[in-house]
This record gives C-alpha cells, sequence and structure tokens, in this order.
C-alpha cells in the first residue's frame, strides 16, 4: 500500500470488506463498523461521506443518527484488487 493513504481510510475500507466477506447482502451498523475500525463516529463518518462520494461506499442513515455501511459494486472490485493480493 501507498504510504500517502490514510490509514484510518485503510482500517475502513479493511472493516467494510471483511462485512462482506462475513454477509455479503447485509449491511454493518456504524456503531459495529466505528468500534471495528477503532475509530470515533465523526471521524468515521467524515471517511465514509468521502467513500460514498468517490461511489465506492453506500450509507442509509436514520433520522435518530443510527446507520449502516455497505460496499458498492465498485467498492467490491476496488477491495478486491487492494485486500487479495495473495498475502
Amino acid at each position: 500500500m501507498n504510504d500517502d493513504i490514510d490509514p484510518a481510510l485503510v482500517a475502513v475500507l479493511a472493516q467494510l470488506w471483511r462485512a462482506h466477506g462475513e454477509t455479503p447482502a447485509r449491511a454493518w451498523s456504524l456503531a459495529k463498523l466505528a468500534k471495528q475500525s477503532g475509530l470515533p463516529m465523526s471521524a468515521l463518518r467524515r471517511l465514509l461521506t468521502a467513500l460514498a462520494e468517490g461511489g465506492l461506499v453506500e450509507v442509509r442513515t436514520s433520522e435518530e443518527g443510527t446507520g449502516s455501511a455497505w460496499l458498492t459494486e465498485d467498492g467490491v472490485g476496488f477491495c478486491e484488487a487492494v485486500f487479495d493480493q495473495g498475502g
């Protein structure tokens, strides 16, 4: 991986990739994603917004502030290329 990539961004993508592998048809809650990636919710939401704008992630939130996120088809392809390099 490139040293210029934000490690928090990599952590979020890695957890979404893990989530996709465990439950491809289901999203992970933002609370679980924050806990698994070790990020505060505010940082997670900023990263997810950027990833959603890039077309890699979809995010759904409720009025209460809860929500979930999952990889788009493009996100799955990106993560396959990044994380499944045979090691």
